[in-house]
């Protein structure tokens, strides 16, 4: 059991990290932000999209009278759809993301945690509904929800690989997962195939670290996991490149073909890329009127 000392020293060590994270993911949105997250079609919304030609059925109430004067046509004046999501957000937070093979790459759960909430800013700002898969946090509007994600975010769990939460599907909304996924596949595989039954279409962003797509690993090696479940000594690690590389370019095709007859996206995001480059594909690839490939 935590004594009152040591609960207070983790709740001011969570408490110190949200305005760094904060100011990091405000700051990247900041850089996508290229307008408001609109859904590009015609129907009920404020924004002008564009005009037409008015067509049989059109009442005479759609009817832009100023446009229309310009010239022998009428016009109807569009006005864009827009019409609140629910997104739902699941970043792994388990041990395996607290990993980077250089100090000067970040760690997969950071720039992880980065980008969920960067996302969850810009889709807020677009009237959106953002909030974290399971029933701990339903989507909300708000500055507030966000200071919530972030605190909720900051969260480290104690297992080395965690599943996707996918109870309390919303129908017909929107999820993102984000994780390394270098655990058992078959929880991914039980929480896209719930999330489809119940008509969530989604993004899957597959973050690694850089040396977990080279394996320049030589000689004596211990491969250990972060949460010390897992160990393995080889003196020989290079003979294990071919299969491992064989291995992680199996799990991508697993996890690209589950997104496919799921309906969802898949993207690969590598810890010494740009994350403002990440965050832009996952941007656009919310955007329910779009097809994006990763």
């Amino acid at each position: 059991m935590s004594t009152p000392q040591t609960l207070r020293a983790r709740a001011e060590e969570q408490a110190a990290s949200l305005p760094p994270l904060l100011a990091r993911a405000e700051h990247l949105a900041g850089a996508v932000l290229l307008g408001d997250h609109g859904r590009r079609r015609a129907g009920m919304g404020d924004d002008f999209w564009q005009y037409r030609p008015a067509q049989m059925g059109d009442s005479r109430r759609m009817i832009d009278h100023r446009r229309s004067a310009r010239g022998d046509t009428e016009f109807v004046r569009e006005r864009e759809w827009q019409i609140a999501q629910s997104v739902m957000l699941w970043v792994d937070q388990g041990a395996s993301m607290r990993f980077s093979s250089d100090p000067n790459v970040p760690q997969k759960g950071d720039r992880a945690r980065l980008l969920g909430l960067a996302l969850s800013i810009l889709l807020v700002r677009g009237g959106e509904r953002v909030g974290l898969t399971g029933t701990t946090l339903p989507p909300r509007r708000g500055t507030a929800q966000i200071l919530r994600l972030a605190e909720m975010l900051s969260e480290d769990g104690p297992d080395d690989y965690q599943p996707p939460e996918h109870r309390a599907m919303i129908p017909s909304a929107r999820a993102v997962f984000i994780s390394d996924f270098m655990g058992d596949t078959s929880a991914v595989k039980t929480a896209l195939t719930k999330a489809a039954d119940r008509g969530v279409r989604g993004v899957m962003l597959h973050v690694l670290d850089p040396s977990e797509e080279a394996f320049p690993f030589r000689g004596r090696t211990i491969f250990e996991s972060v949460g010390g479940s897992l160990r393995h000594e080889t003196l020989k690690a290079n003979d294990l490149k071919a299969r491992y590389l064989d291995r992680l370019a199996a799990r991508k095709d697993e996890l690209r073909h589950l997104c496919s007859v799921t309906g969802w996206h898949y993207g690969v995001h590598h810890t010494d890329a740009s994350a403002q480059t990440a965050l832009l594909w996952l941007y656009r690839a919310m955007d329910i009127g779009r097809g994006v490939a990763a």
